[in-house]
């Protein structure tokens, strides 16, 4: 079969366009949780995304739109527990996020006949994502984008130094539930792209790739950026052709691209 061909699939294409989004979004939120050292929040978000699923299945329900205000509700609570409870930020994301796991594994034990459905969640399926799905994935990743453009400078503010930004009339806060809130939807969103279990992978491989090589900040998210969506175009073609499990083929694709620049910025 030739390689162009492939895209003739109507499966192939929406695979294609919604990842392309999904990867851009979570490239550039990406970067500043790298540099924030928030990193391990897409991790937790991702546990509370299986318990929403679960929720979402067991109800019957579309899963998307189960997990979506859910997951941006755990974000927000994980803020709640750092500022309320003067706990580390580790720490309150391990307390919410088992608290999805919990849930999620209760639920998996009461009801029986959602197991196959739950299982392309966890380790994901784009190649059997619907035009619903690309719609809402499209939708939702420009927000994301947006919302990037809009509360840029913001942003890198409390990026380097949360205080000044703060003593300068930025409202710190405010942009931190932000933040956490475009991390919760990206989760959400990248689960059909890698699934539950690797979709942190989405978030800090590429900007980890990215801080290896570029030389400002503007210059890391258009690398990080461009480093996703080559990882997601080649991955959704390779694991098509040879039969692959696309969440997994992504993420070893992006650990090689980060290995090449180490490897190239050590030489």
């Amino acid at each position: 079969m030739e390689f162009l061909s492939l895209l003739n699939f109507g499966f192939v294409q929406r695979a294609l366009l919604a990842g392309l989004f999904i990867a851009v979004a979570c490239s550039l939120l990406g970067v500043f949780l790298v540099l924030r050292r928030l990193s391990l929040i897409g991790d937790g978000l991702a546990h509370v995304t299986f318990g929403s699923i679960a929720i979402g299945l067991f109800l019957g329900f579309t899963p998307l739109y189960v997990a979506i205000p859910l997951v941006v509700l755990s974000s927000l609570g994980i803020l709640k527990l750092i500022d309320r409870s003067h706990i580390y930020g580790d720490t309150a994301i391990g307390i919410v996020s088992s608290i999805g796991v919990a849930g999620g594994v209760l639920l998996v034990s009461l009801s029986r006949g959602f197991n196959a459905d739950l299982f392309s969640y966890l380790f994901g399926n784009i190649l059997a994502i619907t035009r619903q799905e690309v719609v809402v994935s499209i939708l939702l990743s420009a927000g994301v984008v947006g919302a990037v453009y809009f509360f840029y400078q913001d942003l890198v503010a409390i990026t380097f130094d949360e205080e000044c930004a703060a003593v300068s009339g930025i409202k710190t806060q405010l942009i931190n539930r932000i933040l956490v809130m475009l991390t919760a939807l990206t989760v959400v969103l990248a689960m059909r792209v890698t699934g539950i279990m690797l979709v942190s992978s989405l978030l800090i491989l590429p900007a980890a790739t990215a801080l290896q090589l570029a030389r400002g900040f503007k210059l890391t998210m258009a690398l990080s950026a461009l480093t996703a969506i080559v990882a997601v175009l080649a991955g959704v073609l390779l694991s098509f052709l040879f039969n692959l499990p696309t969440g997994a083929t992504i993420v070893i694709l992006l650990f090689i691209f980060f290995i090449i620049s180490f490897i190239v910025k050590k030489l």
